[in-house]
Parts: structure tokens; C-alpha cells; sequence
């Protein structure tokens, strides 16, 4: 895991090609989980068909973070992560192995 300011720069930054959230990504782990977790929101609310604001109403996360991760232009932290999976009543974490 890269130390120091690693996250200084947005996840969408170690982008090697392409477009977040499908694009090839550098070698940095962090970057490649928050693409991960962000596939996998963006997929929860296509198949709720639910809002950024639905899901904010819903998980108590502010539409704006949501939106943020959703675009790879925030690190989600533990507690916004685990909030929107109660909401969804599914996994975003990806785990180790991305």
C-alpha cells in the first residue's frame, strides 16, 4: 500500500486509460479498490433504480459524497462505505483481490 500522500490525488488521478469507472488503472491498489467499490454503487442504484438522493435520503451519506465517489473524486472512508451497503443491503467493498 503506497504510504505518505498517496491520497493526495483523487482515485480517477491513477486512471492509465480510459474513463472512470471502466478505465485501465495504474498500480496502485487504493485507486483500484475505489474503482471497484464505485462499479459496484454505481450498479446497486441501477438495479434499485434509485437517485444519488434517494440513496442519500436512504443511507444518511450526503449527496455530494456519494456523487464524489461515484466519480472517483473522493477516497470513501469506513463509515461511508458501510453505510451505503446497509442502505443497499449489499457488498461494495471489492476486498484484495482487484
Amino acid at each position: 500500500m503506497p504510504q505518505g500522500d498517496a491520497r493526495r490525488l483523487p482515485p480517477r488521478a491513477y486512471c492509465g486509460g480510459g474513463a472512470w469507472p471502466e478505465a485501465v488503472m495504474e498500480e496502485h491498489h487504493g485507486a483500484r479498490v475505489a474503482q471497484a467499490m464505485a462499479a459496484r454503487l454505481k450498479a446497486a442504484l441501477d438495479q434499485r433504480d434509485w437517485s444519488v438522493a434517494q440513496l442519500s435520503r436512504e443511507s444518511g451519506v450526503a449527496r455530494y459524497t456519494i456523487a464524489k465517489a461515484l466519480a472517483g473524486e473522493a477516497w470513501p472512508d469506513l463509515l461511508t462505505i458501510a453505510s451505503l451497503e446497509k442502505a443497499l443491503d449489499c457488498d461494495l467493498w471489492p476486498g484484495r483481490n482487484v
